[in-house]
């Protein structure tokens, strides 16, 4: 943030930031960086005057998500613009060994860009305004529904609440849906490959059968019931 106190230009941003405002800084006593915890600096005509010490907590069901979604075989990265030390941090909190800290959004959009390139599908997961661009950039973009409104209208995914949890569920749910439409090309498939021909006499001139105009539209009109039949099983499935 770059604003204007009593008449001076202040500044208030990380290290990097000011570093590429010139600012030289002036060691503060940032403790608790090791545990978690980010550095912010306040600036004000050109030099360090104080600084604050924040934490981001995980959010409920990280954990259990985390573990959740390497049990089924996805890699999983961390992707931050916190400091190298408070990355870490939440790293060894969720035992993930991919970390990419102190980025951007232009960087994390560049980290998610050269993923892609290397083969994998990427799903971002994310809920602050430097996430935007990220999320637009992945395969899938899940915001999570407590987070910035930029973060959600750039997603593709919302997920209400605050439950980090609630990813495995929507990733269930995904796998679910693709199922479900591959069953119903497959009933529709069946259907017509069966029924036009019969419908068209195919089978007169050897059999002797065929198909009343009205017993071929009662036929489709059941296909249709199927494959709606077959979609309402997706109303058991629940991203609770």
């Amino acid at each position: 943030m770059r604003g204007r106190v009593d008449g001076k230009a202040a500044l208030l941003g990380s290290a990097r930031f000011m570093r590429d405002e010139n600012v030289e800084l002036t060691p503060l006593g940032g403790a608790g960086e090791g545990e978690g915890a980010t550095e912010i600096y306040v600036a004000r005509d050109g030099r360090s005057i104080g600084s604050l010490v924040v934490t981001d907590p995980l959010r409920n069901g990280a954990k259990e998500a985390v573990s959740a979604l390497r049990a089924r075989g996805v890699r999983i990265v961390i992707l931050s613009g916190d400091t190298e030390a408070a990355t870490r941090h939440v790293a060894r909190e969720l035992d993930v060994i991919d970390v990419i800290a102190e980025a951007s959004p232009e960087e994390k959009a560049a980290a998610i860009e050269r993923l892609r390139k290397d083969g994998a599908i990427v799903a971002m997961t994310g809920d602050g305004v430097n996430d935007a661009v990220a999320l637009t950039t992945a395969d899938v973009g899940i915001a999570i529904g407590s987070g910035a409104d930029v973060a959600v209208e750039s997603a593709g995914i919302t997920l209400s609440g605050n439950d980090a949890g609630r990813i495995v569920a929507a990733r269930a749910l995904a796998e679910k849906t693709l199922a479900n439409m591959k069953q119903n090309l497959f009933f529709a498939f069946v259907y017509n490959a069966a029924g036009v021909p019969i419908a068209a006499g195919v089978l007169e001139p050897f059999f002797g059968i065929e198909m009343s105009p009205m017993i071929a539209a009662g036929a489709m009109c059941l296909s249709s019931v199927s494959v709606i039949a077959n979609a309402l099983r997706l109303r058991d499935a629940s991203l609770a």
